[in-house]
């Protein structure tokens, strides 16, 4: 039976994104909100939306028991997460089991097991999938971490044991930086993750990122829909994704799909996730981790598959099976994603609050699709993830998409704060880009060729600059005339008042 009511906890383009999903299917979302989000897209669009707390996250989006509270409140059937928040929480999970409450994605133990780095990578390992070399099992003492690192030999990844998104994470390049390295990620994983534990990898040079999405119902059908390549990274954090990947070869990308569709069986996995693979400069590919939640860039699988990701995680978690097969999924064409966010791209990406002045948004034209949390007059707050929305092309081929893409980043324009839409703009219009000819490296090698300016942004920037100033003077002007004039009114009065003595 269908659910009637679902309760986004999240908020941003994502509870958006949800939220046009359940309208379409008939089915009344319900936001929640923080003190700071009173006037956010999300909550426009709902009906009925829920106060749960202050702008910290851990006083509102975090707060299980406010979340837990709203759904009651609110007679939800079912709660989608989004990503990020409690989306990959399985004590979450677990509460709202335990509240009869259904979970839109998988369910606590599978969640757990995935979570846990070190048991995935093992449990992986079991099942015949491979994975990176290194440690099965978190470090802790200081004779071990030294031992296993010289056992898998320099550079090595030191990464939170419970963690991912770049937090705990250290690459280490030679032996006497690794116990100071050791204990930075250490204390960053313990503050983002609340565990200190760490393992140990293998570093792979001039890999991809190289994912799979998989979807899976509660009648053990598992189908993958194609990889994403997400090697434009920024601090480990992915930016821009594409498929298909540009690296890939058929007999590849259909390998790697098996293999991840075998990782989910290995977990018993029901509704959408994500397996990672690293796959080196030799097309060798390794076990990563497995996301167990909607991803970010799912919109590009979307494009070029046809199939609403949204819409089949609330249909698994419903109980219907999947309503196609694996030889049903036939990708067509390529498609691209970027992730505006409120950065200034000059200033080292540092995060860019404040009011959106003006915003002329990219979503007209074919094979544009345009995913937004914000709108004209919107407040971005400090408090939250500065992703402001995601511009996502679809082409016949690669080149096309790749031209929409520039097209689309052309018209959207954002005043009041700095968004990272000219970094984009340097990377599609940079060969290696464009010929597809990149790997994670490419962002860091990009940054090193300097911050070259577009000059046609140089000369709108300057026209722009000519406009303000233009404005500003005649301003100053007008009001010099207009205090002129009440001088010249105050001095005749004044005149005439003394005539009368």
């Amino acid at each position: 039976m269908m659910f009637k009511k679902i309760l986004i906890a999240n908020r941003g383009e994502i509870a958006v994104r949800v939220i046009r999903a359940c309208r379409e299917m008939g089915i009344i979302p319900v936001a929640v909100y923080s003190n700071v989000d009173s006037k956010a897209l999300h909550v426009r669009l709902s009906k009925e939306a829920y106060l749960i707390g202050d702008a910290m996250p851990s006083e509102s989006y975090l707060n299980i028991d406010k979340i837990i509270s709203a759904v009651k409140k609110s007679g939800a059937d079912a709660i989608h997460p989004g990503y990020g928040f409690l989306a990959e929480n399985s004590e979450f999970v677990r509460r709202c089991e335990e509240e009869g409450i259904v979970f839109i994605g998988p369910g606590s133990e599978p969640m757990q097991l995935m979570g846990e780095k070190t048991r995935a990578r093992s449990m992986m390992k079991d099942a015949g999938v491979p994975i990176i070399p290194g440690t099965l099992k978190p470090v802790v003492k200081e004779s071990e971490l030294r031992e296993e690192a010289e056992k898998i030999g320099f550079p090595v990844l030191l990464k939170a044991s419970a963690g991912g998104g770049g937090k705990g994470f250290r690459l280490v390049n030679e032996k006497k930086d690794l116990l100071s390295s050791f204990q930075i990620a250490s204390s960053e994983a313990q503050a983002s993750f609340g565990d200190p534990s760490l393992y140990l990898e293998k570093y792979m040079k001039e890999p991809h990122h190289i994912e799979i999405q998989i979807l899976a119902d509660k009648t053990g059908n598992i189908v993958y829909l194609g990889e994403r390549e997400c090697s434009i990274q920024r601090r480990y954090q992915k930016v821009l994704e594409e498929t298909p990947s540009p690296f890939l070869d058929d007999a590849l990308r259909h390998k790697i799909g098996r293999i991840a569709v075998k990782a989910a069986k290995a977990v018993a996995y029901q509704n959408a996730g994500t397996v990672e693979f690293i796959v080196d400069k030799d097309k060798n590919y390794y076990f990563l981790e497995m996301n167990t939640r909607l991803q970010v860039e799912h919109p590009v699988t979307e494009m070029v598959t046809g199939i609403d990701i949204v819409k089949s995680q609330i249909e698994i978690a419903a109980g219907r099976p999947l309503a196609f097969s694996q030889e049903d999924i036939k990708p067509k064409g390529a498609s691209l994603e970027c992730r505006i966010y409120a950065e200034d791209p000059n200033n080292d990406f540092m995060p860019s609050p404040g009011r959106i002045e003006r915003l002329r948004s990219p979503d007209g034209g074919p094979g544009i699709r345009y995913d937004n949390g914000t709108y004209e007059g919107y407040e971005v707050p400090l408090e939250y993830d500065p992703l402001l929305s995601k511009v996502i092309t679809w082409g016949a081929t690669r080149k096309e998409a790749i031209q929409r893409m520039g097209r689309a980043l052309s018209e959207y324009q954002v005043y009041g704060i700095k968004t990272i839409i000219p970094f984009f703009k340097r990377i599609l219009k940079h060969p290696d880009f464009y010929q597809g000819n990149y790997n994670t490296h490419f962002i860091s090698q990009l940054e090193k060729e300097g911050n070259s300016v577009d000059p046609e942004e140089q000369v709108v920037a300057l026209i722009a600059a000519g406009i303000k100033s233009y404005r500003e003077s005649r301003a100053v002007f007008a009001c010099k005339q207009k205090n002129n004039k009440s001088n010249w009114k105050l001095q005749g009065r004044i005149r005439a008042f003394s005539h009368r003595i």
